[in-house]
């Protein structure tokens, strides 16, 4: 079975976590959250086309933007991008750098994601599959009344066939 991504499902997701990510602050944030899917232009280089639909393999680049619509500064921003199901992040892809990543949506640490193994009788330290993060968040600080902060990242849909090896794995 393949997967039909659609716009309208990350959008359901981000007022979801969004909303409460930035709830906490002292003035009035509007958020913007656009996809718009990365394609080959005619002449090669990168271009974007509308993102109402994805298949596997689709690359879709995400951007939320912050605004601050108050006269004061709003400080301790948690700028949030969830990474919906189905999909992986680009590595590399996520802007400005410093974002840190989520398998859960609650911790958040930087990125590569590491976690803590056991392999026989010894623990050992592994990378977690970028498949695995759910979430990514940035910290810019302070906010100045009417000013606007942009964070980007790139997903690349997955089939949604079962796949083979333990549990949360992907082909």
């Amino acid at each position: 079975m393949k997967t039909k991504f659609t716009w309208a499902a990350l959008a359901a997701l981000v007022l979801a976590v969004a909303p409460a990510a930035i709830a906490q602050q002292p003035g009035p944030i509007e958020t913007r959250l656009e996809a718009r899917k990365v394609v080959a232009a005619a002449d090669g280089k990168e271009g974007f086309a509308a993102a109402e639909s994805a298949k596997p393999g689709d690359v879709i680049e995400y951007i939320a933007t912050y605004r601050n619509t108050s006269t004061q500064a709003v400080r301790n921003l948690e700028a949030t991008l969830p990474i919906p199901a189905n999909t992986e992040l680009v590595a590399g892809s996520a802007e400005p750098v410093g974002a840190k990543a989520s398998v859960d949506a609650r911790a958040f640490e930087a990125m590569p994601l590491k976690r803590k193994v056991r392999r026989g009788a010894a623990e050992v330290e592994e990378a977690v599959p970028v498949h695995e993060y759910r979430s990514l968040r940035w910290y810019p600080g302070v906010l100045a009344p009417g000013k606007s902060l942009a964070f980007k990242a790139r997903v690349r849909v997955l089939d949604d066939a079962p796949a083979t090896g333990p549990p949360g794995a992907r082909r």
